[in-house]
């Protein structure tokens, strides 16, 4: 099973870092930090070791926007502020899908 330690980071464009996994059944994860995210901090730091939380999103074998992973009444394409651990229970959500 992924968790987030198998998350390749890579410095983006807009003042923080980001990491795309995708998953065999076809979902994508996508984990962001920086300024422009809801992430702690939110600050342009070149390692996902500086950070306590993160954005995450996750996308559909289309590639859209799904919250099918996300509890019924949260109404965003995104999730902000996760740390490593609500992040792995969601991978095991995706992965168990």
């Amino acid at each position: 099973m992924k968790t987030f330690r198998d998350l390749e980071f890579n410095v983006n464009g807009w003042g923080g870092l980001n990491a795309k996994l995708k998953f065999d059944n076809g979902f994508t994860l996508s984990v962001v930090a920086g300024t422009s995210a809801y992430s702690t901090p939110r600050e342009a730091l070149p390692s996902p070791e500086l950070f306590q939380a993160f954005e995450v999103a996750v996308f559909n074998s289309d590639g859209e926007f799904t919250r099918e992973f996300f509890s019924e009444d949260h109404n965003d394409d995104v999730l902000g502020w996760q740390d490593r651990s609500e992040i792995n229970t969601l991978m095991l959500l995706i992965q168990g899908k």
